[in-house]
């Protein structure tokens, strides 16, 4: 699209991105990376606190600025930045700035980064309290993981959150979608219309040709931020069921746990006598997967795609997990590991895995094929900025088609305005 200055990209964080500690924050990064090598200028801005593992935006050439919630001054601001494109990090950005974005820059493209339907990840932890509070057997999970679309709908149509998470998907004019059964979900069951939607997983830069050999590596980990409460959750599975059967085949193994932000009560759990070592964040993420012989991601819930696992494959780390894991990541291709739904199986393939090169070899194979079928940021990246491109070029003809979108930001933004603007004039009588 031809134009006489750069394009102005607007990225709306709901946090500043850290790609060390979370795979949200590295595919906000990768998106990021898409964006500069076009020459796009970009202005990062976020109402929320700085965390102590943030990327250096700057370095990068990007501009940082603080906005709040709830306040006029970001009128001002975006009036004067006057971006062509807006990004949203979460449905939660597109509630809170999405009427100022129109009102001031109603010609701006509004673009919304699902991350993962965090709807749908709630719904699935709804499920498995119930299950653990009515069957608290903590083994087998098949009926869990067994769900169809059609009733994974059921369970989420009638929530607050769905229905806010897809009401702004429907007022945003293009979504990017990290999976592709998240996509599946979107258009089949709640009848979105695909021409608001992008599939754009994580990204690699390359595959590597060589990895850390076999018989070099040692010890099974785990790694996960655990302010996400999918990873919480799969290390208590670990601590409480998994583990103990995995030792009891192999007494000498170790699992080292890292993650970000570890709290009181995950400290709690390290106990070096049985092999559990809870060991913080780790400085270089692929490093500790590089040594590591097996990867254990056993994610009871959740959504997205997993980007540990992503990981332990461009580490050439066989991993073993769910389907709740596993889903969205492969496709109609073989898995780099295993992919199990009891305590007792992930524990035995894991085992096996750990014990058997030659099945160790054929998964990092599987990985390596993977990444290279799947995630290159050569692939991904070009495909995002020319659908953005294509977006922006027919911008008045996709809005009118997206009949359902103009109606709820007539509505619901006029609700947000309003209530907005009543907690602002409340915080300056305060």
């Amino acid at each position: 699209m031809s134009s006489t200055r750069p394009t102005r990209v607007l990225i709306i964080g709901y946090v500043w991105p850290e790609p060390r500690s979370s795979a949200a924050g590295g595919h906000m990064m990768q998106i990021i990376e898409s964006f500069l090598q076009c020459g796009w200028q970009i202005t990062f801005s976020s109402p929320a606190g700085v965390g102590e593992h943030k990327a250096d935006l700057a370095a990068l050439g990007i501009d940082e600025v603080t906005i709040e919630l709830n306040n006029s001054s970001f009128d001002g601001f975006i009036r004067e930045l006057a971006p062509d494109i807006v990004l949203f990090d979460r449905f939660m950005m597109e509630e809170q700035f999405g009427w100022r974005v129109e009102k001031h820059c109603p010609n701006a493209l509004r673009v919304l980064e699902t991350s993962d339907l965090q709807s749908l990840r709630d719904a699935r932890q709804q499920q498995l309290k119930a299950r653990l509070k009515h069957t608290p057997d903590q083994d087998d999970f098949s009926s869990l993981f067994a769900p169809a679309r059609g009733e994974t709908f059921e369970q989420m149509a009638g929530t607050d959150l769905a229905q806010r998470e897809i009401a702004a998907i429907y007022r945003s004019d293009l979504n990017l979608m990290i999976s592709e059964y998240e996509i599946e979900l979107l258009t089949e069951q709640f009848q979105v219309p695909k021409a608001l939607l992008h599939w754009c997983p994580l990204m690699v830069d390359s595959v590597p040709e060589t990895f850390v050999p076999y018989d070099q590596r040692q010890h099974f980990l785990s790694i996960g931020n655990f302010r996400h409460a999918p990873n919480w959750d799969s290390v208590l599975w670990m601590k409480t069921s998994i583990w103990p059967l995995i030792r009891q085949q192999l007494p000498g193994a170790q699992l080292h746990v890292y993650g970000a932000y570890t709290p009181p009560k995950a400290t709690a759990l390290h106990n070096p006598a049985q092999g559990f070592h809870v060991l913080n964040w780790a400085e270089d993420a692929l490093a500790v997967m590089s040594n590591a012989r097996i990867c254990l991601a056993p994610l009871r819930f959740g959504a997205g795609i997993k980007g540990k696992i992503a990981d332990a494959m461009l580490c050439g780390t066989p991993n073993v997990t769910t389907p709740v894991g596993a889903e969205g990541m492969h496709g109609d291709l073989p898995w780099a590991g295993a992919i199990e739904q009891s305590a007792g199986a992930i524990a035995a393939r894991a085992v096996e895995l750990y014990q058997n090169p030659q099945a160790w070899h054929q998964a990092q194979q599987h990985g390596r094929t993977l990444l290279t079928e799947r995630y290159l940021q050569a692939t991904h990246g070009p495909a995002l900025v020319q659908r953005i491109e294509a977006c922006r070029a027919h911008l008045e003809q996709h809005r009118r088609n997206n009949f359902t979108g103009a109606m709820l930001r007539h509505h619901q933004h006029k609700s947000t305005q309003y209530m907005s603007q009543w907690i602002e004039a409340k915080n300056r009588t305060v």
